[in-house]
């Protein structure tokens, strides 16, 4: 036998374990978003109303994230979004 074995040839599983640990390391580096309760978003919320990121409009029951002009009718959620979009901001910037 003149070239490598192909049962002994261990490539494709060398490129699945450094694809998968690649893959750790970017989840590891990214912001937890979906670990938001009711309390710490409202607090986020106040923060970002007082900030003038958020715009409230009673009117309609509504909150607008004033940097990306999306409408949000849950605290909760647009305290994830905003988590997110910071990171993806901040992730941006980075790069620059």
């Amino acid at each position: 036998m003149t070239g490598p074995d192909i049962l002994d040839d261990t490539t494709g599983d060398y490129d699945r374990l450094e694809t998968e640990l690649v893959a750790q390391d970017r989840d590891a580096a990214r912001v937890a978003a979906a670990d938001v309760d009711e309390r710490s978003a409202r607090r986020l919320v106040d923060e970002l109303i007082e900030g003038d990121v958020v715009t409230p409009i009673p009117d309609h029951r509504i909150l607008v994230h004033e940097p990306s002009s999306k409408p949000f009718e849950s605290i909760t959620q647009l305290a994830v979004f905003h988590r997110g979009w910071q990171a993806a901001t901040d992730a941006d910037a980075e790069d620059d």
